[in-house]
């Protein structure tokens, strides 16, 4: 596969009757900065969630490169709901992934998991439980856990969406520090600032199909596709 990550070739996704994927072509580039974006039921979070096998797919090929995934937890996952362990402290939910899956010792653990929880500016919330904390300090939490499993791909699902607005920006700017380092991120968000700012490529979606794809400077500035065009102009209108 080369440098490729990430490649779909005519996949399609059915939930019963409902076709939610329909011939998905598209590689992604090993470091690269994807944004996915389209209106709700577009099929953005379905594409994004078979990547990492959540959701099977009922046709085609997605190929993962072997290079990159050679042990389990090699391609993170943040979700919209941060789905930590509300009976654990904020550093235990962290140092659980590396000690069943990886193996490391309490003390590693530990060690990673305090790196970063640092790397994401929450240090000193690590004994704290999930409940004590704010949504975006929660979201930092899950995304310093996804880390702590050292992924070569991470997969972010509307990760600012269940955010109040104050605390998007302390999320989005997590990511921007994370879109530098070279893994490969696949973002699925409505954050049209974060996708100019971070995206090597947008990928709009709607009806189970990729309409269009370019640059985000591309994209948002001269959009192609009819459906595009009406789609940006609302939401950049708000």
């Amino acid at each position: 596969m080369g440098n490729t990550a990430i490649r779909f070739s005519g996949v399609d996704k059915f939930y019963g009757d409902f076709h939610a994927l329909k011939k998905i072509d598209l590689s992604i580039e090993q470091g690269e900065i994807v944004v996915i974006c389209g209106p709700s039921g577009s099929g953005k979070s379905t594409l994004i969630r078979t990547i990492n096998q959540l959701e099977s797919i009922s046709a085609g090929r997605i190929e993962i490169n072997p290079a990159l995934v050679q042990r389990a937890g090699e391609i993170g996952m943040v979700f919209q709901h941060f789905n930590l362990f509300p009976h654990l402290t904020v550093l235990e939910n962290l140092m659980l992934s590396p000690r069943h899956t990886l193996k490391l010792s309490k003390a590693d653990a530990r060690q990673r998991a305090l790196q970063f929880l640092d790397k994401v500016n929450i240090l000193e919330q690590a004994d704290k439980y999930p409940a004590q904390l704010s949504g975006g300090q929660q979201q930092r939490v899950a995304i310093a856990r996804s880390l702590c499993m050292q992924p070569q791909i991470l997969l972010f699902d509307e990760p600012t969406s269940a955010l109040d607005p104050e605390t998007i920006n302390e999320v989005l700017e997590v990511m921007v520090n994370l879109a530098k380092e070279g893994i490969t991120m696949v973002c699925v968000t409505h954050e049209m600032g974060f996708a100019r700012r971070v995206a090597d490529r947008v990928i709009f979606m709607d009806d189970g199909q990729i309409l269009e794809q370019n640059t985000p400077e591309a994209l948002f500035n001269a959009p192609q596709h009819p459906r595009t065009q009406q789609f940006l102009q609302q939401i950049l209108s708000h």
